[in-house]
C-alpha cells in the first residue's frame, strides 16, 4: 500500500443559510481537490449551511424575540436533511472523482422528528457512501439557542489508504474523553472542524497531534458580512449589529511531532493541500502512544456508548 496520503483543506466561506447555493461551492471545490489529485478533502464546522453567527449578535437569549425566531425557521428550512437525499449530489460528486469527504453541517434528522437542529460532521468515503454522522454531543454557548445535543453514535473511525481517520466538532476536541475514543480505535489523522477564527486552531492542533502522535487537520471556515445573501431574514439589523468579519478562518496542519506542516492561515479562501506519510506516526509512536503500550486499561478504561437516541422505539413489523 502506498504509505502517503493527499489531502486538502477548504477553507472557504458559505453561501449563508442558502443550502442550495453553498452545495454549489462544495461541489465546485471537490472538482477542483480532484483534479489536484487530493484523496481526502475537510470542510469546515456546519458550513453547510452556515454556522449561526446572528445569536452572538442579536440578543440571541431574549425570549420569544421575533428576529431570532424568523432566522432560526430560516435556518432550518435550509438544514440538511438526510434521510430526503439532500447530500445525494455530493455523495455522487465523492464516488465520480474518487474522494473521500469530511463535511460539517446543519442536520434535520427524521429520527429525532424532523425540526430540531444538530451540528454534525459527515463523513463520506471513496464510493461515495455515508459511513457516520457524528452529532455534536455538546453545543457551545449560545449554539445551545438553535443546536440540540447529540450522542456517540458517529465517535467512529474509518480506514483509508494507510490511515485510520476520526473527527469531532470545534470545542469537542477539547473533551479528553471523545478524543481518547477516537485513539482507542486506532486513530492516526485527527479531523477538527471549526467555524473559523486563528484562535480555535493555533494552540489546540498542535497539542492534540503532540498528544496523539497523530496528524491533525484543522479546518475552518470563513464568514464576512459579503457572504450574507440578499434574502436573509433581518438582512438590515445583521448588517448594522455584525462585524465585518465573523470568521477568519486559521485552517492548519500539525504532524504526529506537534510542529506545524502548515501554518494557520487567515482571511484568504481557498484549498491548501499537504501529503502525509503514514510512517511518521509510527515513528512517533515508539515512544508514546495514548491506547497502546501508554495506556493502563488496568486502572482507567473508557465506556464508549455509540447507540443512536431517539425518543421513540418500535415493537411492531410496520415501521
Amino acid at each position: 500500500m502506498d504509505p502517503k496520503l493527499k489531502v486538502g483543506l477548504a477553507q472557504i466561506a458559505p453561501v449563508w443559510l442558502d443550502r442550495a447555493a453553498t452545495m454549489d461551492k462544495i461541489a465546485a471545490c471537490i472538482k477542483e481537490a480532484a483534479r489536484e489529485k487530493a484523496e481526502l478533502l475537510v470542510f469546515g464546522e456546519a458550513l453547510l449551511p452556515g454556522y449561526p453567527f446572528w445569536l452572538a449578535y442579536t440578543n440571541g437569549a431574549a425570549w420569544d424575540l421575533k428576529v431570532n425566531k424568523e432566522i432560526h425557521a430560516h435556518y432550518t428550512q435550509n438544514a440538511v436533511s438526510l434521510e430526503a437525499g439532500d447530500l445525494e449530489p455530493i455523495c455522487a460528486l465523492a464516488a465520480e472523482n474518487q474522494i473521500a469527504l469530511y463535511l460539517g453541517l446543519i442536520e434535520r434528522p427524521g429520527d429525532r422528528g424532523g425540526h430540531s437542529l444538530y451540528c454534525s460532521l459527515v463523513y463520506i468515503n471513496t464510493d461515495g457512501r455515508i459511513k457516520s454522522v457524528h452529532r455534536k454531543l455538546q453545543p457551545t454557548y449560545d449554539e445551545r439557542l438553535t443546536w440540540a445535543q447529540g450522542d456517540g453514535h458517529g465517535l467512529q473511525t474509518h480506514s483509508l489508504k494507510e490511515f485510520t481517520l476520526g473527527g469531532l466538532n470545534c470545542w469537542e476536541n477539547w473533551m479528553p474523553l471523545p478524543r481518547a475514543a477516537l485513539y482507542a480505535q486506532g486513530e492516526d489523522l485527527h479531523v477538527a472542524v471549526w467555524p473559523g477564527n486563528l484562535n480555535n486552531t493555533k494552540d489546540i492542533t498542535r497539542f492534540i497531534a503532540r498528544e496523539s502522535r497523530s496528524y491533525v487537520l484543522s479546518v475552518s471556515s470563513l464568514m464576512r458580512q459579503s457572504d450574507f445573501p440578499k434574502n436573509t431574514p433581518h438582512l438590515d439589523v445583521l448588517l448594522k449589529s455584525t462585524p465585518k468579519i465573523m470568521a477568519n478562518g486559521g485552517s492548519c496542519i500539525a504532524g504526529p511531532d506537534g510542529e506545524w506542516i502548515l501554518e494557520p492561515l487567515v482571511e484568504k479562501e481557498g484549498i491548501r493541500y499537504a501529503d502525509l506519510d503514514i510512517n511518521r506516526v509510527y515513528q512517533e509512536r515508539q515512544n508514546f502512544d495514548p491506547a497502546g503500550h501508554y495506556s493502563r486499561p488496568d486502572v482507567t478504561r473508557l465506556i464508549l456508548n455509540r447507540e443512536r437516541q431517539s425518543t421513540l422505539g418500535f415493537e411492531d413489523n410496520t415501521a
